[in-house]
């Protein structure tokens, strides 16, 4: 089998031209996908009026120029069935942005920003409203993404990899993450996988401190007989699999170790995984979700 298979016949070329509609709840992370497209090579307008939309695009200027367009409840005249039919008119894909009505509601008490749906009611009883209005607009989108617990630099790796401009050698973006399964398992993952087979070092006094970035704590992992077997077998599947979502258009890939508290045995097959993936040529961002930082 061929890793990081690289033959023509698993790439199609990108349009050169993209027209987009980011939307979605207030909050969730329109403002900073769209700078991750302007970063792209996009010509970004935020909160535009509907009812201009299709003379910018339309405009001799722009003819081949890929367009963003942010539109939530701010924008003038917002509507959310004009939306879709607009997108259908003008062959826009529909990027939706979403969170979690909690972590919205922490995104706004920390910033201090004022929910647009909020003046005569409580931030939650907004995000509960737009929630209601947008549903359609969400049901309709090309993509959604659940940005909750996502940090602004993973939201825009995820931008940069489903819609930059030009082609790449290999489209298929791949995170690989660690996480607790005391604290529920995280969003957007496409494959998760669990390690608490594995022998524990939490209940070794000397390891219980440390990470699995540890040296100590790493060959305590490496020493169960049972790992060796099952990173050759995992490695085999992941390499054989990527490719073949690469294939079908995917664009980007999450795969999710666990274990009981996301610090030990999680995080170091999640580190092994993330350079196996990388050194097969393909982009990696690895996240550990709950693992102590240093």
């Amino acid at each position: 089998m061929a890793h990081g298979l690289q033959s023509s016949s698993m790439h199609t070329h990108k349009p050169s031209r993209k027209i987009l509609f980011i939307t979605g709840l207030s909050g969730a992370g329109i403002s900073t996908s769209l700078k991750a497209l302007e970063d792209c090579g996009y010509e970004v307008f935020d909160n535009f009026p509907l009812k201009h939309i299709k003379t910018v695009v339309n405009e001799d200027g722009h003819n081949h120029k890929s367009i963003a367009f942010g539109l939530d409840t701010r924008t003038r005249a917002f509507n959310p069935d004009r939306i879709i039919e607009m997108a259908k008119t003008l062959g826009a894909k529909i990027l939706f942005l979403n969170a979690t009505n909690a972590d919205l509601q922490k995104r706004f008490s920390e910033t201090r920003r004022v929910h647009p749906l909020a003046n005569d009611r409580t931030v939650t009883d907004g995000i509960i409203h737009e929630r209601d209005i947008l549903s359609s607009l969400m049901a309709a989108a090309d993509q959604t993404i659940d940005t909750t617990d996502m940090s602004v630099h993973d939201l825009k790796r995820i931008i940069e990899s489903d819609y930059a401009l030009t082609d790449k050698p290999n489209r298929l973006s791949v995170t690989i993450m660690s996480f607790g399964y005391k604290k529920g398992l995280p969003r957007e993952v496409d494959m998760v996988i669990d390690v608490r087979f594995l022998k524990n070092p939490h209940w070794e006094p000397a390891l219980k401190p440390f990470t699995g970035k540890n040296k100590a704590v790493q060959d305590y992992i490496d020493s169960d007989e049972n790992f060796d077997v099952f990173f050759k077998k995992i490695s085999d599947d992941i390499l054989w699999l990527l490719p073949r979502y690469a294939f079908e258009g995917k664009s980007y890939f999450t795969i999710a170790f666990g274990c009981t508290g996301g610090k030990h045995r999680s995080v170091y097959t999640a580190e092994k995984i993330a350079a196996l993936v990388k050194n097969a040529n393909y982009p990696t961002v690895i996240r550990h979700r709950d693992m102590p930082r240093d």
